[in-house]
């Protein structure tokens, strides 16, 4: 036990200290698991590897849903015509059901040949497929997307669970202050640790302000321009347009 390395220094080493485990310091090699962990386009070992039930066990509960038409084959109205056959199927006797078993009659389902084609080689659209080493875990369909959601910037509805008010410091500000920035996003701003205070706003400790300044012994601001001195005429990227519903690279 004495031998094992700590979590804190595996995540010291390592490019990505977000993926380095709890369990990963009982490894015989931790130094170069957690390296070949954190290389890029490395896959994820199954996240239910460790759980004591087996793999999926836990929907039998749930009710599955039915299976829905792709947009493209519902908008043919092929639903709607199978649906008058088969009430129509039901509503006849065992006797008709017999006899047409023995002499079939074809084409009694008028469907416009045309409109199919035009859906499946026109209008057919890709299903969202997973991107690499993206794997599937139980209950992933019923997590929120968090696409559009950015480290850092918190949404109207956030900052009103939270009981914000208008140019008030996010609650974990001051346990910023005190321990540092998040090692995972080295580069993320945050006003009063490594980036200026909104303007009107006051560093202190009463409610609405913005703690304390991270400084050394000398005054120095410890991550970045807590004090809005160095403030350059930096291009702002942030306002040129981007094409968001492509992914960089996609063939």
């Amino acid at each position: 036990m004495e031998q094992r390395m700590k979590i804190a220094e595996l995540k010291q080493i390592c490019n990505r200290p977000d993926v380095v485990e709890v369990w990963d310091a009982t490894a015989s090699d931790p130094k170069l698991l957690v390296y070949l962990k954190s290389y890029r386009n490395t896959v994820p070992v199954p996240r239910h590897w460790s759980q004591k039930r087996k793999f999926l066990q836990g929907k039998r509960g749930i009710e599955k849903q039915p299976f829905q038409l792709p947009d493209f084959i519902a908008a043919t109205g092929i639903e709607k015509i199978r649906q008058a056959y088969i009430e129509k199927e039901d509503s006849k006797k065992l006797k008709q059901k017999q006899r047409e078993r023995m002499q079939p009659k074809m084409g009694k389902m008028d469907i416009d040949y045309q409109v199919l084609h035009d859906a499946f080689f026109k209008y057919q659209t890709k299903p969202k497929l997973t991107s690499h080493g993206d794997l599937y875990y139980e209950g992933k369909e019923f997590e929120v997307k968090l696409r559009e959601m950015k480290p850092g910037m918190l949404s109207r509805e956030l900052k009103e669970a939270l009981g914000m008010p208008e140019g008030a410091p996010p609650p974990w500000l001051i346990n910023m202050q005190r321990y540092g920035p998040p090692p995972s996003y080295p580069s993320l701003k945050i006003p009063g640790l490594n980036a200026p205070i909104p303007l009107g706003a006051t560093f202190g400790y009463r409610p609405g302000e913005w703690g304390k300044p991270p400084v050394d012994e000398h005054g120095r601001p410890l991550y970045g321009d807590v004090f809005g001195i160095l403030q350059l005429d930096e291009p702002n990227y942030d306002e040129e347009p981007v094409d968001r519903s492509k992914h960089w690279g996609d063939l």
